[in-house]
């Protein structure tokens, strides 16, 4: 206990808005353990603008937006400056559905949402439903891949959960979850202008069934985790990078309070954004509207 309050004080303190406002992040942080013990289950809270989120005791992703404001601010601030009504933006990995919401209930775009594990599926959907977004958001509760066809994927690792591995194979719980690829959802759907990739190492299979999405220049920008997940499966994670650039996307920083986005020579060790078109992403970022989290505008 005392090591896991720790480091939720670390991430308090070194968070990049939570961190201006210490006081108001470790009030929302007391509120929400006090909440707990006194009524246990998922209750509704605010998040940013109008919109809510299901919240619930373990569900560290969604507890972390309760904190901070932002969960991950740079990632989650430059979704908010860059999307606008009539984009279509694809959650690959999305839990809970924190960046379908900020996609769909703050920036108006439209949202297709991928989450395979059941039980959390339900969630993202009892997401949309609070916040009125069915219309806008198209929620499936499948994996994605290389190709179409099924997986085991852990069920008990909440934000964690992933497909298993060999090494895991007989380990503990899983479920079978059917699997499509990204390209094939387009066909239908339409190339989206921004896709995050959050599946717990298995990226690289992601972007191996989206290559002719990533050959559309429509598509602008890619927010992945590149945490070293990969290495469960065999996977080099620097060959992502390789072929993100021999597409013309860059790494980059992104400072939601000046707007900034600067490219950088690696990717980074956790999430990555990754754009192409400069001009274009600029020019949405320095016009979009101001955002106000935690009393403060950006």
């Amino acid at each position: 206990m005392f090591t896991e309050l720790l480091n939720i004080k670390k991430f308090i303190d070194h968070h990049p808005l939570a961190g201006r406002n210490k006081l108001k992040a470790y009030r929302h942080f007391m509120y929400w353990q006090i909440s707990q013990l006194i009524y246990p289950h998922k209750i509704k809270v605010p998040f940013v603008g109008n919109t809510k989120l299901f919240v619930g005791k373990g569900m560290k992703g969604a507890t972390g937006n309760i904190y901070t404001g932002l969960h991950d601010f740079t990632d989650m601030g430059f979704l908010l400056h860059f999307l606008r009504k009539g984009d279509l933006f694809f959650d690959v990995g999305a839990n809970v559905g924190s960046y379908t919401i900020l996609a769909s209930g703050c920036a108006g775009a439209a949202s297709f949402s991928f989450e395979p594990v059941p039980g959390t599926f339900e969630s993202l959907k009892r997401n949309i439903g609070i916040n009125h977004l069915s219309g806008l958001v198209n929620a499936l509760n499948i994996g994605v891949g290389s190709i179409k066809s099924t997986l085991l994927f852990t069920k008990m690792d909440d934000a964690l959960n992933h497909v298993v591995s060999e090494a895991e194979m007989n380990s503990g719980e899983c479920i079978e979850v059917p699997v499509d690829t990204i390209d094939n959802i387009a066909i239908r759907a339409g190339t989206p202008m921004m896709v995050k990739i959050d599946v717990e190492g298995f990226e690289t299979e992601v972007l191996n069934g989206m290559q002719t999405c990533l050959a559309n220049d429509n598509l602008k920008v890619i927010i992945i985790e590149l945490n070293g997940s990969g290495g469960r499966y065999g996977y080099d994670e620097n060959r992502i990078d390789e072929l993100l650039r021999k597409h013309t996307f860059q790494p980059y920083d992104y400072d939601p309070f000046t707007r900034k986005l600067v490219v950088m020579k690696e990717k980074g060790i956790f999430n990555t954004i990754y754009a192409r078109d400069l001009e274009f992403v600029r020019k949405r970022i320095e016009t979009a509207e101001k955002i106000k989290v935690f009393a403060e505008e950006f």
